[in-house]
């Protein structure tokens, strides 16, 4: 048996929207090559670009970029994309991975205010993951994505893809103008609890308008301040609303937005809720059954002091090719990581398994 890669990635292709049904093929994506360089192709929605580019880059520039950067995230497309579940596999043994849980893609941005165009989208998603699934023999788990513009339509996709290999529930800790802790998330997050799945809260933000005021001047992409700074604050709401102990069956994860802050976010929940007579448990992270994922670079033995030895996991970013990305993540932790054996097993087998009900 190898190990969990708790955060890789299905990269959308336009064999994904085949699966949107024949009265919502005119939802359908289309794709625009704006050939500036990047190989990175926009999806255009509504005669709009929305949702995060498509990762086009050949096998030869992924090679490069690794060579240079001195982190493994060479790819092959029909990998990305997995046109070819075998080949991703293969891959997967190569890196001793045994199960990768799959993350999407194009839904890290929001690609539609429309709640007709959200349930076509995410049906088709859902039913070509499933699909996955299936022909991978179950060695690739997915975390379904919801409409939540169409809170009834949602609860049946969520049953849908709980029947087919889903394991959880892909969530941006902005979803239009709600934060997770909205009430509005209450019906998901009893029947997820109720179905024994897990929310991913993976680094992303769902509403647009952010994203567009949070871009750099020259209108390109700060992924720190339109993404990962969301998740930690998610982290935040979550405990401070007392969300976890009205729904304590839940398991929340927070993925692919580092560990290292996981402290000072702690250090700050104590100084306003700690009270004389009601204190926040002492192993806040496994009290509440809130997970992380590290990276390499994390000072592991120093956070598991704070988080304990069962809420960390790790990893590879598989798919994508940014700073998260570490395709040999999992060996490097075991190799430079600082911790003993079984520390190491259990952030990258014991405590994902756990925390995606495998």
């Amino acid at each position: 048996m190898g190990w969990v890669d708790a955060d890789a990635h299905v990269v959308e292709s336009p064999r994904t929207w085949d699966y949107l049904t024949p009265s919502e093929q005119k939802y359908r994506p289309s794709l625009f090559d704006p050939n500036d360089g990047t190989q990175r192709q926009n999806w255009v929605i509504d005669g709009k670009i929305r949702g995060l580019f498509r990762f086009a880059f050949t096998e030869e520039a992924l090679v490069e970029r690794s060579r240079k950067i001195g982190r493994q995230m060479t790819t092959t497309m029909e990998t990305r994309d997995v046109a070819n579940v075998g080949a991703r596999l293969e891959h997967m043994d190569e890196l001793g991975i045994d199960v990768q849980i799959l993350y999407p893609s194009i839904f890290l941005d929001q690609c539609t205010a429309r709640p007709d165009v959200d349930v076509a989208l995410c049906g088709a998603y859902n039913r070509w993951l499933a699909d996955i699934w299936k022909e991978s023999g179950g060695r690739l788990r997915w975390m379904c994505v919801l409409p939540f513009l169409n809170m009834p339509d949602a609860l049946d996709q969520l049953r849908f893809a709980r029947e087919n290999g889903a394991c959880g529930i892909f969530m941006r800790p902005l979803e239009g103008p709600r934060s997770v802790d909205d009430p509005y998330f209450f019906p998901v997050y009893e029947e997820a609890s109720k179905l024994d799945m897990c929310i991913g809260l993976h680094q992303s933000n769902g509403n647009a308008n952010v994203v567009d005021l949070l871009a750099n001047p020259d209108g390109t992409r700060d992924f720190f301040n339109q993404y990962r700074i969301f998740n930690v604050g998610a982290f935040f709401r979550l405990v401070n609303s007392g969300l976890p102990k009205t729904f304590p069956k839940l398991r929340f994860g927070f993925i692919e937005t580092a560990a290292s802050w996981i402290p000072w976010v702690v250090y700050e929940l104590r100084r306003r809720l700690d009270t004389v007579d009601d204190r926040l448990p002492d192993d806040l992270l496994q009290e509440y059954s809130l997970y992380v994922t590290c990276q390499i670079g994390d000072d592991v033995p120093y956070l598991l002091q704070h988080a304990g030895e069962s809420t960390l996991m790790i990893g590879t970013d598989y798919g994508h090719a940014d700073s998260s990305t570490e395709l040999e993540a999992l060996t490097s932790l075991k190799e430079t990581g600082g911790i003993s054996a079984e520390m190491h097993t259990k952030i990258v087998d014991d405590n994902p398994r756990v925390f995606y009900g495998l």
